[in-house]
C-alpha cells in the first residue's frame, strides 16, 4: 500500500494532543526500545539523530541514561516542538525523512514506532548507513505482520508490514550486522468496538485508512464483523512491536 505523507502529517497533526493520552502501546514500546539501547550500545555519543520524534516518548526517557554534544531531531510536522522546550542543541528536520538529506558523521540513529511508514525502506537503511559513522548504532522499533490484524482483516485497509526474517535480510544487505532483534505481541482491549476505532483516531493510525470511507451502514457492519475479537477481557487490538539494534559494519 503507497503512503500519503502529507495525509499521514496531518492525521498526526490533528491527533498531536490526544497522542500523548491514547497512544500507551506506544509508549510501552519507547521504554522498551529505550532499554534496549541502554544494554547494547555505548552511553556516550558526540551526535544522535531521532527519526519520527512525536511527542518525545523515547527524547526524553533517551537523554535520562545517554550523553550527548548533538541532537538531531525530525518529524513531519513542526508543531511537535511544543514537546521538547526543555532541550538544548536541538537541530530540526522537519519534513518527510524519505526525501531529507540527512547529518553526517552520525554516532547513532534511533526512531520509536515511525519507520513502518516508509515507502522504501532499505533506500532509507542504506542512506542511515552512509550517515553512520563505522561501528556506529542504528536502534528503532518497528511494526509486524500482525500489527492492528483486526483491522486489516475487516476493512483491508493497513500498512505492509516485513517479517523480522525479512527486516533483518534488508539490514545486512545494507551494510549493518544484528546486534539484538526481538519481536512480541501486545494486546488492548476496549469495551465496545467503537472505543477501537476511537483509539486509532486519537493516535493518527487511521493516516493509512485514505480510501476507506465509513457509511452508516460500513460502520454498523464493522461494530457486528469485530465481536469475534471479542472475549472475557473485551475487544481485542494487536499491536506488534519489533526492535532492532544494529552496527554499521
Amino acid at each position: 500500500m503507497s503512503v500519503d505523507k502529507a495525509l499521514v502529517a496531518q492525521r498526526f497533526a490533528k491527533a498531536g494532543q490526544s497522542y500523548v493520552e491514547h497512544a500507551v502501546v506506544q509508549k510501552q514500546i519507547s521504554a522498551q526500545l529505550f532499554e534496549y539501547l541502554k544494554a547494547y550500545c555505548p552511553k556516550t555519543f558526540d551526535s544522535v539523530f531521532e527519526i519520527g520524534c512525536g511527542s518525545g516518548n523515547l527524547t526524553h526517557l533517551f537523554r535520562t541514561h545517554f550523553q550527548f554534544d548533538q541532537l538531531f531531531l525530525n518529524d513531519l510536522y513542526e508543531d511537535v516542538d511544543q514537546h521538547f522546550s526543555t532541550i538544548k542543541n536541538i537541530a530540526w528536520l522537519i519534513g518527510d525523512i524519505e526525501q531529507l538529506e540527512l547529518p553526517s558523521e552520525l554516532d547513532a540513529v534511533i526512531s520509536s514506532s515511525a519507520l513502518q511508514w516508509m515507502t522504501d525502506l532499505p533506500a532509507l537503511l542504506k542512506r542511515i548507513h552512509n550517515a553512520l559513522k563505522p561501528k556506529s548504532y542504528l536502534g528503532f522499533s518497528t511494526f509486524g505482520e500482525n500489527n492492528l490484524i483486526e483491522i486489516k482483516k475487516l476493512t483491508g485497509q493497513g500498512l505492509n508490514y516485513y517479517s523480522s526474517e525479512i527486516l533483518k535480510q534488508k539490514l545486512e544487505e545494507n551494510g549493518f550486522e544484528i546486534v539484538f532483534i526481538q519481536e512480541e505481541q501486545k494486546h488492548l482491549y476496549f469495551d465496545d468496538p467503537k472505543l477501537v476505532l476511537h483509539h486509532l483516531k486519537a493516535t493518527g493510525v487511521t493516516a493509512t485508512a485514505k480510501s476507506h470511507r465509513w457509511t452508516k451502514q460500513s460502520l454498523q457492519q464493522f461494530y457486528s464483523d469485530y465481536q469475534q475479537f471479542n472475549d472475557e477481557q473485551g475487544f481485542r487490538l494487536t499491536y506488534h512491536p519489533i526492535y532492532v539494534i544494529v552496527r554499521k559494519k
